[in-house]
């Protein structure tokens, strides 16, 4: 398996996770269907799969175009069937979504959505977040509870660490100007600012991350409690 990360719109990311052998291949929340197109179109890969963490437009945008040029098959959380454009296979928490050779665990991770999941890839070491886990940050608490997202949060903290993680936006400059104001002595992260510097110039993505630098780095990971993550949210709210 190979993953390509497919800039779109403004700052987000959408993921091709490729079959190399059968050049097949999953979409995970394509906002918009031209940039993926594009990609295909040029490499001859046959697009099956389109993964949805949730339902916000900026994740599902392009589902509904790539469903109907590529007759491919969406995939979402059974209880945002409502939700999710296009829609035909519904999975559940702890559910192992297998098809062809694509394989991921399905974890409910809710805060920022009520309906909110990530793909873990196991066999590839991969997990896409959407937008519950960012590098260096965490998603808004839209429709969830701040012990929802924290606890969503520690859902994915005890996966191996050497897990990638792919999230669902380039927000990691702007979250780590956060994390060091409040995390001004830890040197992990004045390293890891310093690497997301260099990729940033060399107009190359700050993703993956892995799940030990953000356990290192993360000032929400780095949370011990609802109290003090719910504290540090706020904060980030009105930073």
């Amino acid at each position: 398996m190979k993953i390509e990360i497919i800039p779109c719109l403004q700052d987000n990311y959408s993921y091709l996770i490729i079959d190399k052998d059968k050049n097949d291949a999953c979409v995970v929340d394509p906002s918009e269907a031209k940039p993926i197109i594009n990609f295909i179109e040029k490499e001859n890969i046959n697009l099956k799969y389109i993964l949805n963490t949730h339902h916000h437009f900026d994740h599902i945008g392009g589902n509904k175009e790539l469903k109907q040029k590529y007759n491919s098959i969406v995939v979402g959380y059974k209880y945002d069937s409502k939700r999710i454009p296009e829609i035909s296979v519904l999975v559940e928490d702890k559910q192992i979504w297998k098809e062809d050779n694509f394989e991921a665990k399905i974890i409910h991770i809710p805060g920022h959505t009520t309906g909110h999941i990530g793909f873990y890839f196991f066999n590839e070491k991969a997990i896409f977040t959407g937008d519950t886990l960012f590098s260096l940050g965490c998603g808004k608490i839209f429709e969830g509870t701040y012990e929802e997202m924290f606890e969503s949060l520690s859902k994915i903290k005890n996966l191996p660490n050497d897990t990638k993680i792919y999230c669902g936006h380039e927000y990691t400059l702007q979250n780590s100007n956060f994390c060091i104001k409040h995390d001004s002595q830890n040197l992990n992260l004045q390293n890891k600012i310093t690497s997301i510097k260099e990729k940033l110039d060399n107009n190359t993505p700050t993703i993956p991350s892995t799940l030990k630098d953000e356990k290192e780095c993360n000032i929400f990971l780095r949370a011990k409690n609802v109290d003090s993550f719910s504290k540090l949210r706020d904060l980030k709210d009105n930073f």
